[in-house]
């Protein structure tokens, strides 16, 4: 039996075309860097760094760490020196890609969200923890999504593997003591998120933003729109 539902965030919950989110989010950073370090190399520095994280398989250490210990070294600048910028993009920068993107809640997702969590059943913002939690916590906002009650939201910060590794889902049942077949995960990407059926996870294909790239994507056990989505959803709970 179904009792705690996965999702994937970007391009699932919240409505946005990944790659115009990336080039955004990439641009808009580099610009709040630029007087310390030229913006090409550190994007360039910033990407090398991130599949660094997506790459390790160190359980010893969380994303965040993983990525500091690779980036600034190679970058030549002290997080010292640079933290408190990211802290401040994230803080000012960021929000605003919203409007940039144009990013508007679907007006199903909350409602779809409060329904499982008023019957019992654990949600798990299952997003590729590649990002600090209030970069996510933000995209959560723009989905209208923050402020629930949920079982586990990733985070870079206290993560330890990223999709489409089969440890980062390993990693979630172990959090929410669940076995495999109490899960489904809801997702967009038929390589990131369906990868959760290689542990035994029931999974679900959102067609509106899919990414159907790269060569490991998976078949799903169910696929839809996300309308299509709310109403098996709303089967599954008896709504």
């Amino acid at each position: 039996m179904i009792r705690t539902i996965l999702f994937d965030l970007d391009g699932t919950l919240v409505h946005f075309e990944f790659d115009d989110f990336i080039k955004a989010y990439l641009g808009a950073i580099s610009s709040r860097v630029g007087q310390l370090v030229d913006p090409r190399a550190f994007v360039a520095q910033l990407l090398a760094s991130t599949e660094e994280m997506v790459k390790s398989l160190d359980p010893a250490k969380t994303n965040r760490e993983v990525f500091t210990d690779h980036f600034f070294p190679r970058l030549g600048r002290t997080a010292g020196e640079l933290m408190p910028v990211f802290d401040a993009f994230y803080e000012e920068d960021f929000p605003r890609l919203r409007d940039t993107l144009g990013v508007e809640p679907h007006p199903s997702a909350r409602p779809m969200l409060e329904g499982l969590i008023d019957r019992g059943y654990e949600v798990v913002i299952a997003t590729n923890p590649v990002f600090p939690a209030n970069a996510i916590e933000e995209r959560m906002r723009w989905g209208g999504l923050y402020g629930l009650p949920y079982r586990h939201v990733t985070s870079y910060e206290t993560s330890h593997f990223c999709k489409p590794n089969t440890e980062y889902y390993a990693e979630i049942l172990d959090v929410v003591g669940r076995s495999p077949h109490e899960c489904l995960m809801v997702g967009n990407d038929t390589c990131e998120d369906l990868v959760a059926g290689d542990v035994g996870i029931t999974t679900y294909l959102v067609e509106d933003y899919m990414l159907d790239r790269g060569p490991h994507r998976r078949t799903p056990d169910y696929r839809g729109r996300f309308e299509d989505l709310v109403r098996f959803l709303g089967c599954l709970i008896g709504a």
